[in-house]
């Protein structure tokens, strides 16, 4: 039986790397994959899904109207489709984690996705809060904070380095993203008395 996977991390964790790194390993052996990132990320009419360490390929890209369970069956048509990476993966809707879900369960493709799991507010995205409920395997990728200890949260500056405590949930570009531990986050965003 496929399943259904949840990645998950603060920022710079590696996510993107280790994605590429499986659809590198089912390539190789000849099976085809779908990669599919988020349409924030569309550059010039392209998506592409890039890892800080300098590897990047070219993916497919999702928005909130699109029906994952339908592109899937209609790639299917064409090729047998042996797995199914999603980068970003925070950003997909609820619907869209169910139709995922469905891909795995009925069309017996294991789906992998990548992402996220709180946002710079310590609030859950709405996707990475359905594939934690519904995921069959969730793993957290670990990077660590500047003090050592391990990241669970992130934290967003503008360009001039100043700490951001609001603000729209999704904001891709020119935003500084810094992972922290729990009690480095806390302590930045007020949420400590002191």
């Amino acid at each position: 039986m496929s399943k259904l996977y949840f990645n998950y991390s603060a920022m710079n964790a590696g996510k993107s790397t280790i994605l590429l790194q499986a659809s590198h390993n089912y390539r190789e052996r000849g099976m085809n994959t779908i990669l599919l990132t988020a349409s924030h990320y569309e550059v010039d009419g392209k998506t592409t899904i890039t890892s800080r360490i300098g590897i990047e390929e070219e993916a497919g890209k999702f928005s909130d109207s699109d029906d994952l369970l339908a592109l899937v069956r209609k790639e299917l048509r064409t090729r047998p489709i042996h797995c199914v990476l999603i980068d970003e993966a925070q950003f997909l809707t609820e619907d869209q984690v169910w139709q995922l879900a469905q891909v795995a369960d009925e069309l017996s493709v294991p789906v992998m996705c990548y992402g996220l799991r709180t946002d710079f507010q310590g609030n859950l995205f709405a996707g990475s809060r359905q594939l934690l409920a519904i995921a069959d395997n969730v793993r957290e990728v670990r990077t660590i904070c500047h003090c050592g200890r391990k990241a669970t949260m992130v934290a967003r500056f503008d360009d001039d380095g100043n700490l951001l405590k609001d603000g729209d949930q999704v904001a891709v570009e020119k935003q500084v993203y810094v992972s922290y531990c729990r009690s480095h986050w806390a302590k930045a965003m007020g949420k400590y008395e002191s």
